[in-house]
């Protein structure tokens, strides 16, 4: 009686654990998506092909060199337009499509490491957020101010003392000054060339403008907190936890070093505007 009962138990808590693996949430390994057909996944495919190929239409035509990219436009309407960090050549338009975890589709070259440009500033809010979340950050309504060590005035600036971590990070700061060469007004210059420099100024949090040198302004700060590189942080927190690659970087400029605690480390920027920035591929986005 003991031995089948015993047998029975046996039996019982491989089926269990057998129904366990099954109902287990799939999550892919690193470099090991499953594939699924577009039907297992309950896409129609004749849909599916059409979004696929109007992707691949719908490619910018602009010139796949990317210094090429920013001597025709940023460059073409800037002060202060000098290239700081790498640029790349882009591959044409590529994708995947993931539902649930399984590949359904992909085209292109998904592998080509490309420049993500202003993608980066996810990246960039992703730091800062964990910088919060890990108490390095006690609130985003904190003046950024108080969160800098001696000898780094950033926000030392009368206009500038007020500015909080949620003014910088909604880019509402009107942060006012000159950072890796950049004056803040240069970035999107408004009117006639004669009044860049005497731009209208805003409390900070009451105006939005889109500007570089201010989310730049953020990443410094960010690593004045961190006292580590920021490609470093995302790497330990982020990027390896979830099995990306080893071959996405995150550039600064050749001018965009410093010192924290007596080793050089290099600012990186929220965005690709003179160079730099997040290169990464389509599988690790």
């Amino acid at each position: 009686m003991t031995k089948h009962l015993s047998l029975a138990v046996i039996v019982s808590v491989a089926l269990a654990s057998n129904a366990a693996a099954q109902n287990a949430p799939y999550y892919p390994d690193r470099f090991d998506w499953q594939k699924h057909t577009p039907q297992q996944e309950g896409f129609d495919q004749a849909k599916l092909d059409e979004a696929i190929t109007f992707a691949i239409a719908s490619d910018s035509p602009a010139p796949h060199d990317q210094a090429v990219v920013h001597q025709q436009s940023f460059a073409a309407n800037e002060p202060f337009d000098a290239i700081l960090g790498p640029h790349s050549v882009r591959a044409p338009l590529n994708g995947i499509i993931i539902h649930r975890g399984y590949v359904v589709a992909e085209w292109g070259e998904t592998k080509k490491i490309d420049m993500t440009h202003s993608v980066t500033k996810t990246f960039l809010t992703t730091v800062v957020g964990l910088a919060w979340q890990k108490g390095l950050i006690h609130d985003i309504a904190d003046k950024a101010r108080d969160y800098m060590p001696w000898g780094v005035d950033l926000f030392d600036a009368p206009h500038n003392q007020n500015i909080t971590w949620e003014h910088l990070l909604r880019q509402s700061s009107d942060w006012s000054g000159t950072l890796w060469g950049k004056p803040d007004w240069a970035d999107r210059p408004v009117g006639k060339p004669s009044e860049w420099q005497n731009r209208p100024m805003y409390e900070p949090g009451t105006h939005f403008k889109y500007n570089d040198v201010r989310v730049n302004v953020m990443a410094l700060a960010a690593l004045q907190v961190w006292r580590r590189p920021l490609p470093e942080v995302l790497r330990d927190e982020i990027m390896e936890p979830i099995g990306a690659s080893n071959t996405w970087r995150w550039y600064g400029y050749e001018n965009s070093w410093v010192d924290i605690d007596g080793k050089k480390v290099q600012s990186v920027p929220g965005g690709g505007h003179w160079g730099g920035g997040m290169y990464i591929n389509a599988w690790d986005m």
